[in-house]
C-alpha cells in the first residue's frame, strides 16, 4: 500500500525540517516554504493532506486552505500563539483541526491519522467505538468491558448542551472521551483544550477570558481567550479540580450566563460553548471539605462519567499492547515483534498507575530498544517490572507502589534533564502532583 501524500507549508525553516524528518517515516512529505508555494504545489500535485500555517509571506494559510479544500484535500492548521484567532476562522471554513505552537508531534500524528481515517469529516458514531486503534486508543470492548457503559453514555449525551465531567485517574483517556464527545455533537466550532494545572491563576484567566490592549504590563494588543474561542465548539477544562476559588466564581458566572468580560475591558461578551471537564481528584470530596464551590461541582456535572482504571480493564490490555506495538514498530521502521507469554503476563498483571499513557509509553521503549523479534521478560522496563504486587501485605503493597512512583520520577527526571515540566507531560501527570511527590520524599 502507497503511502499517503502530505504537503508540509511552514515559512519557518526549523519547524518545516523538523516535521518533514518527523512525519517522512510514515508518509510521503512535500513541502513548502510559503503560501504561494504551496498552492502552486496543490495545482500540479495530488495530496492526502495539507499541513499550513496561518501567517506566511506570499499567500497566508486561509488562501492555502480555499486551494486545497478546491481540490478536495483536507487541512490542518499550524498556529502560532498570537494568530489562534486566525485557526479558528480556518476551521469555521472548513480546516479539519488545528494545533498550536509549540507543536507537540504526537498530538499532531491524532489529529493526522483522523483527518486520512475520516477524509477530513467527523468520525461516524459506529466508528467512534468498534474501530480499533483509532486515535485517541480508543479499542473494541466487550460486554463486560467497564468502559462500554461510557462510550454508550457519551455518545447518548453528545447531541446536547449538558455540561460533563470526566473523572478518572491520570492517563485512563479523559481528553480522547471528551473529544469524542465533541466529534459526535455535530458542534460547528472547535475543540478547546485547557489544561487548568499547568496555569497560575492570574494565567488562567488570561487564558480563559482574554484580555485588552493594555490591560497590564506586556498586553500590548487585544487577545482573544477560551471562552471566545470555544463558541459553537466546546470548551475541555483538563483538572478543574486544580483552580483556585476566585477562579471558581468567575467560572460559575461564565457558565449561569454565557457571557463574560476580557480582562480590563468592559464589553460583554457572548459565547456558546459546550463545556466538558475533567478531573483526577474527587471533587464531592473538596465540596465536603470547603475547597471547591459546590454549585459550581452541580453546574459541571450535569452528566457525570467516571474512567475506569486500566487494572480494571485487564482484558483489554492485550489489545492495546497489540495497537502499541505495530504503531511504533511502523514508526520507527521496524518488524513487529512478537511477546512470550510471560511477557503478556507481567504486562497484563501490571496495575499500570499511568494507566494508557503509561502503557503506551513502556511499549514504545520496548519496541525501540528490541533486539529480537520476540520480547522477552528482560526487555520491560525496570520501572515496569517494579510494579509487580509484592506477596505482602497491604502496607507493602503500599510501600512498593509508592516507591515504584519515585523510581519512575527520577528516571524522567533524568531523562529530561531535571527539567520537571518535560518530566511530568512525560509521565502523564500534572507539574503539581510531580512537586508533591518530590515534597513527600523529604
Amino acid at each position: 500500500m502507497s503511502k499517503a501524500r502530505l504537503l508540509i507549508a511552514d515559512d519557518e525553516f526549523n519547524t518545516r525540517v523538523a516535521l518533514v524528518r518527523y512525519f517522512k517515516r510514515s508518509y510521503d512529505v512535500e513541502a513548502a516554504s510559503d503560501g504561494s508555494s504551496a498552492i502552486a504545489l496543490l495545482e500540479k500535485e495530488k495530496f492526502d493532506l495539507v499541513l499550513t500555517d496561518m501567517r506566511m509571506p506570499g499567500a497566508d494559510g486561509m488562501e492555502v486552505l480555499a486551494a486545497a479544500k478546491a481540490h478536495g484535500t483536507p487541512t490542518v492548521v499550524l498556529t502560532a500563539y498570537g494568530s489562534i484567532g486566525d485557526a479558528v476562522k480556518a476551521v469555521k471554513s472548513g480546516a479539519f483541526d488545528f494545533v498550536s505552537k509549540p507543536i507537540k508531534l504526537d498530538a499532531l500524528s491524532l489529529v493526522i491519522e483522523a483527518a486520512l481515517a475520516n477524509g477530513g469529516t467527523a468520525v461516524k458514531k459506529s466508528a467512534a467505538v468498534e474501530k480499533a486503534g483509532t486515535p485517541g486508543n480508543l479499542t473494541p470492548v466487550s460486554a463486560d468491558d467497564p468502559m462500554k457503559k461510557v462510550y454508550e453514555t457519551a455518545l447518548a449525551v453528545a447531541g446536547s448542551r449538558a455540561s460533563v465531567l470526566l473523572s478518572g485517574e491520570s492517563g485512563t483517556g479523559k481528553e480522547v472521551i471528551a473529544k469524542m464527545i465533541h466529534d459526535e455533537s455535530h458542534r460547528q466550532g472547535p475543540f478547546v483544550p485547557v489544561h487548568c494545572a499547568a496555569l497560575t491563576s492570574t494565567l488562567l484567566e488570561s487564558e480563559l477570558f482574554g484580555y485588552e490592549k493594555g490591560a497590564f504590563t506586556g498586553a500590548n494588543e487585544r487577545r482573544i481567550g477560551k471562552f471566545e474561542l470555544a463558541d459553537q465548539g466546546t470548551l475541555f477544562l483538563d483538572e478543574v479540580g486544580e483552580i483556585d476559588a476566585s477562579t471558581q466564581v468567575k467560572l460559575l458566572r461564565v457558565l449561569e450566563t454565557r457571557s463574560f468580560e476580557r480582562v480590563g475591558g468592559i464589553e460583554s461578551v457572548q459565547s456558546d460553548f459546550r463545556l466538558i471537564a475533567a478531573t483526577n481528584r474527587d471533587l464531592r470530596k473538596m465540596v465536603t471539605e470547603g475547597t471547591f464551590r459546590e454549585d459550581l461541582y452541580y453546574r459541571l456535572s450535569v452528566i457525570n462519567l467516571e474512567l475506569p482504571p486500566l487494572r480494571e480493564r485487564k482484558m483489554m490490555i492485550p489489545h492495546l499492547v497489540e495497537y502499541f506495538t505495530k504503531l511504533f514498530a511502523e514508526e520507527n521502521g521496524k518488524p513487529v515483534p512478537e511477546y512470550e507469554p510471560e511477557t503478556m503476563k507481567i504486562l497484563t498483571e501490571c496495575p499500570w498507575h499511568g494507566n494508557i499513557r503509561q502503557l503506551r509509553n513502556c511499549i514504545e521503549s520496548m519496541v525501540v530498544l528490541a533486539k529480537n523479534d520476540k520480547l522477552t521478560p528482560a526487555d520491560i522496563p525496570d520501572s515496569i517490572r517494579n510494579e509487580q504486587t509484592p506477596k505482602g501485605g497491604k502496607d507493602a503493597n503500599s510501600l512498593d507502589i509508592r516507591q515504584s512512583e519515585m523510581d519512575l520520577i527520577e528516571k524522567a527526571l533524568q531523562e529530561c534533564g531535571g527539567n520537571r515540566t518535560r518530566a511530568a507531560e512525560k509521565l502523564g501527570i500534572s507539574r503539581r502532583t510531580l512537586l508533591r511527590r518530590l515534597a513527600e520524599k523529604k
